[in-house]
Formats: structure tokens, C-alpha cells, sequence
């Protein structure tokens, strides 16, 4: 759960980051925000990973590097990169319809 938190409170810092670069220079540079915030996602989530594979786990917990990129990295990374395409279809679908 506090990975998710992690990885949702990443996205919005993108996100954000993007839409004030945008106010600052005056005119569009970043498109696409939601697009910024995955891919900032991305690069922590990565980084992360690779934390994950280069440390040793510690003593006590004998699941293993594999079971820890799963749980921390990839998997609230996967639901991230669902919501993002699942609210960038509905957005879609909406201008559509109209």
C-alpha cells in the first residue's frame, strides 16, 4: 500500500511539474501531462528496481529480490499505468460522444 502511495504521489509531482513548466515559459511545451507523469514514474520505478537487485535483502526476510520487485515496483506501477490509460480512454470517449 505505501509503495502505491509512493508511485501515485510520483505521478502527480510529474504531472504538476509539467503543467507549471508550461505557466512558466507562457505557451505549451509538455502536451501531454499525464504522459509526464508516467514517464517520471518510470524513471523512479526503475531506479528503484535497480536498489531492489543490487542490495542484498536482509537476513530475516527470506522471500527474496524477486518477491520485493513484484510487490514494491511492478505492481503498483502496473495499477498506475491501468489508471492513467483507463481515464485517458474515458476522457476520450467522452469528447467523442459529444
Amino acid at each position: 500500500m505505501g509503495a502505491l502511495i509512493f508511485y501515485t504521489t510520483v505521478y502527480f509531482l510529474g504531472y504538476y511539474a509539467a503543467h507549471l513548466l508550461n505557466e512558466a515559459v507562457g505557451r505549451v511545451l509538455i502536451r501531454n501531462r499525464r504522459v509526464a507523469g508516467l514517464v517520471l514514474v518510470l524513471m523512479v520505478s526503475m531506479s528503484h528496481a535497480y536498489k531492489i537487485l543490487s542490495t542484498t535483502p536482509p537476513p530475516d526476510h527470506g522471500d527474496g529480490a524477486g518477491y520485493a520487485l513484484g510487490l514494491y515496483v511492478i505492481l503498483p506501477v502496473t495499477i498506475i499505468v491501468i489508471a492513467v490509460l483507463f481515464l485517458a480512454w474515458q476522457k476520450n470517449r467522452n469528447n467523442n460522444t459529444r
